[in-house]
């Protein structure tokens, strides 16, 4: 009964947002509540909601702080080096931008946070699809994606759970993977080539207007609308996807004194300031203080020398009070930043709503039971590829803490009774973290789609089947290799 009844609300939620019934918010409350009810153990949802509030508090808390420290960043100019290198790769060609938008979500998953990875890759990218007319779906699906192979660094997350879960070491897992995970990202890389082309049809050729100034300036002017008129395109562009709806602001959107458009600059076609080269919250001469400082933030979470929400909460405050010693000015970047902040702490706390009923009523307990049961007595030589196909439905419906610690154990069991190395098991449960980076229950997903301004359900209708493939093809990969 728990069992159906899991699947059922699993299947309830994904339906309803992908159809714009309802609100990823509501949907992720009130279908568990429902369950809840469905399952008997109504009585309990105050604790289980209690429960799976305390568990993600601290990933809450780690999210508000890294938005505000990484957009005061956004503000003052750290990025833009980055974002020029980037433009200068794509100027106006929707493939380079597809492809770039990749590059970049990988290079900067290298910090092991996917937080952080899509506040600056939206950041980065956000204005240049705007401008350009691209499919912001696009952007938000490469992106996840790109990550999700990343995310298998052993700091970030899964592989450490995999050696703790098999007491195997790390490295054992992960060094071996690479190849595989090699190929994952060239995967990556095609795809976002594939769709680039695609955007090229659909809106045509692109080209900047005028070339008096290097290609990559007048882009962040353009973004900004500060001073150039607009991209022409040579065919007729295509209108913009349905979630790619215009934003009212975001990380790196200026409110406030500090942060309005220049005298006798226009005003943004859709309120969004982007990275405008002349904005007035720019720090040049604290350059090298806000590098180091990140460098420090970002060294000091790998080695975890204190825990990741208080880390980013005291860098939050001293980026604060060092780029913006003015208390106006301060208060004028925090609320700059308050939209995401919001949106994104109470994405989590709803989230933990649905986590902490799956969990309590043991949903999820008896979803795990179910499928490992249903494995067949012949695929026993074969658990290694079992495993990796089961790691793409049970991450994405679990949490990676729910899987790893959970399910994997039983899996490594069963396949060490028919000669299975654990190891094998381990690095075949990696593969589906492509996909684990699109479920409802990863909180940096509503950091990626509240920025860019996607509704969740067409991030999900788009991303899965190509975060599906991403997955096989680095199963398939191992397997080939020798590796699983």
């Amino acid at each position: 009964m728990l069992t159906f009844l899991g699947f059922a609300m699993i299947a309830t939620f994904l339906v309803l947002i992908m159809m714009k019934k309802m609100s990823p918010i509501a949907a992720l409350v009130l279908i568990p509540a429902l369950f809840c009810v469905f399952a008997g153990k109504g009585a309990h949802l105050g604790d289980y909601v209690i429960d799976g509030v305390g568990k993600l508090a601290p990933t809450a808390a780690m999210l508000m702080f890294a938005i505000v420290y990484f957009g005061v960043m956004i503000d003052v100019g750290l990025f833009d080096p980055i974002v020029r290198g980037i433009l200068r790769f794509c100027k106006a060609d929707p493939v380079r931008v597809v492809v770039g938008t990749a590059v970049l979500a990988a290079i900067v998953s290298l910090d092991g946070d996917g937080s952080t990875t899509f506040m600056i890759t939206v950041s980065a990218m956000y204005p240049l699809y705007k401008r350009l007319g691209l499919s912001l779906v696009v952007m938000t699906g490469v992106a996840a994606t790109a990550n999700g192979v990343m995310n298998t660094l052993p700091w970030g997350g899964p592989t450490a759970r995999a050696a703790t879960a098999l007491k195997l070491d790390a490295s054992d897992i992960f060094v071996p993977m690479i190849p595989a995970l090699a190929v994952g990202l060239l995967c990556v890389f095609v795809l976002a080539y594939v769709l680039g082309l695609k955007e090229r049809r659909r809106i045509g050729t692109l080209v900047l207007p005028g070339d008096a100034e290097p290609a990559e300036e007048r882009l962040l002017v353009a973004t900004t609308g500060s001073v150039a008129t607009g991209s022409v395109a040579t065919g007729s562009a295509a209108p913009a996807e349905p979630s790619a709806t215009s934003p009212s602001g975001g990380a790196g959107a200026g409110s406030g004194s500090d942060s309005g458009p220049l005298p006798g600059s226009a005003a943004p076609e859709d309120g969004f300031q982007g990275l405008d080269p002349r904005r007035a919250t720019l720090r040049p001469r604290l350059y090298w203080f806000n590098a180091g400082l990140t460098v420090a933030l970002l060294t000091a979470m790998i080695m975890e020398l204190l825990p990741i929400p208080v880390l980013f909460l005291l860098g939050a405050a001293l980026a604060l009070t060092v780029n913006f010693p003015h208390m106006p000015d301060q208060k004028a970047r925090i609320a700059a930043h308050a939209d995401n902040v919001l949106n994104v702490a109470g994405m989590v706390f709803a989230a933990a709503v649905f986590t902490g009923v799956l969990s309590g009523t043991g949903m999820v307990k008896h979803m795990a039971d179910w499928l490992v049961g249903a494995i067949p007595e012949g695929m026993g030589p074969h658990m290694a590829l079992v495993t990796g196909l089961l790691s793409l439905p049970l991450t994405y419906f679990m949490s990676n803490d729910g899987f790893y610690f959970g399910v994997l154990p039983v899996l490594a069991e069963a396949g060490a009774a028919h000669g299975v190395s654990p190891l094998e098991i381990a690095r075949a449960s990696l593969v589906g973290q492509a996909l684990h980076m699109s479920s409802p229950l990863v909180p940096a997903v509503y950091v990626l789609v509240g920025m860019a301004k996607v509704e969740f359900g067409d991030h999900t209708r788009f991303t899965v089947k190509w975060a599906v493939l991403t997955s096989l093809v680095v199963l398939g990969a191992g397997m080939l290799f020798g590796i699983i």
